[in-house]
């Protein structure tokens, strides 16, 4: 499909086209300065930094998924981070299970955090986690079930606003106490950790952190082509039409709770995705993904970056944790004023975010350009 066609179908606007063509660049710049430029070169790029890079895109993708339900939908979610977390600990399943023999314990049928607290057997849960496929699909299954579950529950029963963002936020916050005892069989406070390859490949290696990168990108790019998608489509323009006036579309005849429910359902298995890719890269995933905080973040990278945009939720969630490191580093204890700072100021002084404000000068100009031409008398007078 040629440039002009995707324009023409409204799959991809110029700035989607800019988005994706900056995600390739930064798929063949990554391994090229990373691989194959020499350590000692001013030009190469260490492997911290690819991890840290990594570790944004999973964080972009996850503000994609939100922007889906909360820019598009309306559906205000603070509880993505439970998406987030849950696709995480399928992958880091799938990762402790490679260990084997090689843990603490060298015990080849039992991670080491089991063996520790006297588990002689393996816990149904982590059954058939040994198979790469197996995890993957759990990695869609278990954030998909359960948004199918709670989604199916919540708006059947119409519940709407600010309820359901703090039954959302409920719902991450009871799993964050569940994943905290022991007797769940998920590592408890410490989580899964200690992780040896993937794929056969050594997860601390160079190389393997830069198909890593290189795989969050894809993964980033097919997310927001999956959501350009739906937002362009007729079933897209229904799901707006429910943002913008929910009880006049269920008056027209159509069934807002199942349209709710498919765009829930699908957003949280792009937030699975994005859990599953951070994981690797991060080297642990613990009950604190849970956090409801983590979430709320998540809702502030989408209104930096401007909501109902795709693109402006990916360069909020970049920009944000990009902020964080850097101030963290500085002065850590303030962060979270800061944070909060910058949602006040955006919410007062650039309510569409980024993407969103800059829209708005440029339409501002457009007008005023028009405005200034000279209206021209129609021929013949």
């Amino acid at each position: 499909m040629t440039r002009k066609t995707f324009l023409a179908s409204g799959l991809l606007d110029p700035r989607g086209l800019i988005f994706l063509a900056v995600l390739t660049a930064a798929a063949i710049a990554v391994p090229v300065f990373s691989l194959l430029v020499p350590e000692n070169s001013a030009f190469a790029l260490p492997p911290y930094l690819v991890g840290l890079f990594g570790k944004y895109l999973c964080y972009a993708l996850l503000a994609v998924a939100l922007d889906l339900v909360w820019g598009y939908c309306g559906i205000l979610s603070l509880g993505h981070g439970a998406f987030f977390a849950l696709g995480g600990y399928a992958m880091g399943m799938y990762l402790m299970r490679q260990i084997g023999p090689r843990g603490v314990y060298a015990n080849p049928l039992l991670p080491d955090f089991m063996v520790f607290l006297n588990m002689k057997e393996l816990p149904v849960t982590w059954w058939g986690f040994q198979s790469f496929p197996y995890a993957m699909l759990m990695v869609l299954v278990v954030p998909g079930l359960l948004a199918f579950c709670f989604g199916w529950l919540a708006f059947r029963s119409r519940v709407t606003g600010v309820y359901l963002s703090i039954i959302t936020q409920a719902m991450t916050y009871a799993l964050l106490l569940a994943f905290f005892r022991n007797d769940m069989g998920f590592g408890g406070n410490n989580g899964l950790t200690d992780f040896k390859d993937i794929l056969g490949f050594n997860i601390q290696s160079p190389s393997t952190r830069v198909w890593l990168f290189v795989a969050t990108a894809v993964a980033l790019g097919a997310g927001y082509l999956i959501s350009r998608a739906v937002v362009t489509s007729k079933f897209g323009k229904v799901v707006i039409a429910i943002r913008d006036a929910e009880s006049r579309t269920r008056f027209l005849g159509y069934r807002v709770e199942t349209y709710k429910l498919a765009v829930f359902v699908l957003s949280a298995m792009m937030a699975g995705v994005a859990g599953a890719l951070y994981v690797p890269q991060v080297g642990i995933i613990n009950p604190g993904e849970f956090a409801p905080t983590n979430s709320i973040e998540a809702v502030i990278w989408v209104a930096v970056g401007g909501r109902g945009t795709l693109v402006g939720a990916a360069l909020g969630a970049i920009l944000v944790n990009w902020g964080k490191s850097t101030f963290t580093n500085i002065l850590p204890e303030y962060w979270l004023f800061a944070l909060g700072a910058l949602f006040v100021f955006v919410t007062l002084f650039m309510p569409k975010g980024i993407i969103g404000t800059l829209d708005q000068i440029k339409a501002r100009r457009v007008r005023a350009r028009r405005g200034a031409e000279p209206v021209q008398a129609p021929a013949g007078e």
